[in-house]
């Protein structure tokens, strides 16, 4: 992979909605060692991969189709090699800024949303995941309140981490891209689409304080 071709964009979302066969594949090929290679990679600076751990999910039997997707994710990786986590000292020291967003069954196989999270501080990430949900939402609100539950959480664990390292700056910045999530958190009054998540509104409803 050294001289390979770059591009631009580490996975293509077909690339994830391969339904797998129960037979071996025909070569063999280090792809174990490939995802856990690019886990670390993850897992250490590079937030944007974060996606690409659902390669993860093939490990057993990977496909040649898969092993040309774990090549294309280091083919990214070589082309943005300078890219990288800065923190900058124009930013406010102590504020934590979240942003989340997630798919509507994004995968086809399973009909499972998936939710992306990054939490910055000083303009640089700290904490970032992409998980397949647990369960099947039944609309994009109920995606997203998933979603935002799971980071507000890890918000919460956050706080606590900073209150023995240093001072806060202000409230947590929460950022989502669904006006329905806002408006359901600021009015948890009875709607009827929305009853089966009611406990997970209340929840976002209490940490807006």
């Amino acid at each position: 992979m050294e001289y390979c071709k770059t591009v631009s964009t580490p996975i293509l979302e077909e690339s994830t909605n391969i339904e797998k066969s129960n037979e071996q594949s025909s070569k063999t090929f280090p792809y174990r060692e490939a995802v856990g290679t690019l886990m670390h990679f993850m897992i250490g600076t590079r937030p944007d991969v974060a996606y690409c751990v659902v390669l993860s999910r093939h490990l057993e039997n990977p496909s040649t189709e898969d092993w040309i997707t774990v090549k294309r994710v280091f083919s990214y990786i070589a082309g943005s090699y300078d890219k990288g986590i800065v923190y900058k000292h124009k930013y406010k020291p102590g504020l934590l800024e979240c942003f989340s967003d997630a798919d509507f069954r994004g995968c086809k196989v399973s009909g499972r949303s998936t939710s992306g999270v990054v939490i910055l501080n000083s303009g640089g990430a700290i904490s970032w995941f992409s998980q397949r949900q647990s369960v099947v939402a039944t609309s994009t609100t109920e995606a997203e309140t998933i979603d935002v539950n799971k980071y507000c959480r890890e918000i919460i664990w956050l706080k606590r981490l900073f209150s023995g390292v240093t001072k806060l700056n202000g409230m947590p910045v929460l950022q989502v891209d669904k006006t329905a999530i806002i408006r359901l958190a600021q009015n948890t009054k009875f709607h009827r689409p929305t009853k089966h998540i009611r406990i997970k509104l209340f929840f976002l409803s209490e940490k807006r304080y």
